[in-house]
């Protein structure tokens, strides 16, 4: 059984469903559980978790859940995942407090991608399920809504700091999300007649005093000018004590955020960066795409003309080429299982490598003398090789490396300057990257 990666190498929007509810300190695990388990398998329309994992993996049954609960039973808390191994993507918690600790369960859900929830019947069935859940377990607050929306809201903190947080808990009406469910004790604050004449898609009483309240009909579509609006009077309706339109004005921004930005990088590094991109968060990609589409690597200055070029002084021209060769042997020792295109030495490869040292932050997650003395001269001769064998270029050696030369059409090139400029910060891999000098070094070559 192989469940679905949920957190890949490229992120993605989700649901995200954030549940804490009291619990039963006399009923049997089983029989506190039932509502919880039935209400999932009822309403958990399309996304229903097909794996358990408590200390290992098993198919989902309700056998499967009991033995993975008291397998990672401990003292005073057990807890187990759920996952999918078909799309849409799950990754689901339960974890349950128990005594001599206050009773508690705990329900962390996230399900991608968001456009699954753009059918209402889709939402519709999670909303009841939350409610089942609700008025079984009562909550002092539970949400449900945009994962990446929901990162612009410093939740759950909300600008409190940790201590003040966890003392004073979803006091007040912070923020209002696509589903919220407001406990008895917020609901008294804010006024019960108040928070039931919400203006809202779904406000409901639960028997238990809780208050669910739904702000538009379907989760995905949570950005539109439509839907931002429904957040932003129901919103500045619980907490008239705030602006209305700066809370639409706020939720606009955030939309905004997150609307997708075509992208239009420098096209010698479109490849490299395209990559770049892929590894921010979803929520913070677009701005990202922007900055990139708006930044321009400098011009390479690591060349000069060819009648100015630098003669060689190595004693043995032979042996010099061998110990490039011999250091960029060195590279491909390095980083072949991690990028298998070392092995090619082609203008691709370079992208590859500039990406690999980008992702792992090699400038600074490195000790600096390991890549001076070792990385640069392996990355250098790399970079020379690939000028040699892609665009006919002659190596000119000298007894210091960053003076090292190839000749390529009407300039000489440095390629272990190249690469010293490119290991000196993070951004400075994209700055000085290999690929951007090799294709200026292809273009000028006639």
């Amino acid at each position: 059984m192989k469940v679905l990666e949920f957190y890949g190498v490229k992120s993605e929007d989700s649901l995200l469903l954030t549940f804490d509810g009291a619990s039963s300190s006399q009923a049997a695990l089983e029989r506190e559980l039932e509502p919880f388990f039935q209400a999932l398998e009822e309403y958990a329309d399309g996304w229903m978790p097909d794996v358990v994992k408590g200390k290992r993996q098993r198919r989902y049954s309700r056998a499967a859940i009991w033995k993975s609960l008291e397998e990672k039973r401990d003292e005073n808390s057990t807890s187990i995942g759920l996952y999918r191994t078909e799309w849409p993507a799950l990754d689901m918690s339960l974890g349950l407090w128990l005594p001599p600790r206050s009773p508690q369960l705990r329900v962390f859900i996230n399900v991608k991608p968001l456009p699954f929830f753009a059918e209402a019947e889709h939402c519709f069935k999670f909303e009841e399920m939350v409610r089942t859940w609700a008025s079984c377990y009562p909550v002092s607050h539970a949400k449900a809504h945009s994962t990446d929306d929901t990162q612009f809201t410093d939740s759950p903190n909300f600008g409190r700091d940790d201590d003040t947080r966890r003392r004073d808990g979803f006091d007040k009406v912070y923020e209002v999300f696509w589903l919220n469910v407001f406990g008895p004790k917020l609901v008294e604050t804010v006024g019960r007649e108040r928070m039931l004449s919400t203006p809202a898609h779904r406000v409901e009483e639960l028997p238990n005093g809780s208050i669910l309240l739904v702000t538009w009909p379907t989760a995905a579509d949570f950005a539109s000018k439509e839907a931002r609006l429904a957040q932003a009077r129901a919103h500045a309706h619980l907490r008239p004590d705030l602006d209305f339109d700066t809370m639409l004005r706020t939720l606009h921004g955030r939309s905004a955020m997150l609307a997708p930005v075509e992208p239009r990088f420098h096209p010698d590094l479109a490849p490299l960066l395209s990559r770049v991109v892929d590894r921010a968060a979803s929520h913070e990609r677009q701005r990202r795409i922007a900055e990139l589409n708006a930044w321009k690597p400098p011009e390479p200055e690591e060349w000069r003309p060819a009648d100015s070029a630098l003669s060689p002084d190595v004693e043995d021209l032979e042996r010099a080429l061998q110990q490039y060769s011999l250091y960029a042997e060195h590279l491909v020792a390095l980083l072949h299982s991690e990028v298998p295109s070392v092995f090619e030495a082609t203008p691709e490869s370079l992208s590859d490598v500039d990406f690999y040292f980008w992702r792992e932050e090699f400038p600074t997650s490195r000790p600096r003398e390991a890549i001076d003395e070792h990385a640069v001269p392996a990355i250098g001769a790399y970079l020379g090789e690939v000028l040699v064998r892609n665009l006919g270029g002659r190596w000119i050696p000298r007894q210091r490396l960053d003076e090292a030369q190839v000749l390529v059409g009407s300039r000489v090139w440095f390629p272990f300057a190249r690469a010293r400029h490119s290991m000196q910060s993070r951004q400075a891999l994209l700055d000085y990257s290999l690929t951007q000098l090799y294709r200026v070094a292809e273009r000028c070559r006639g």
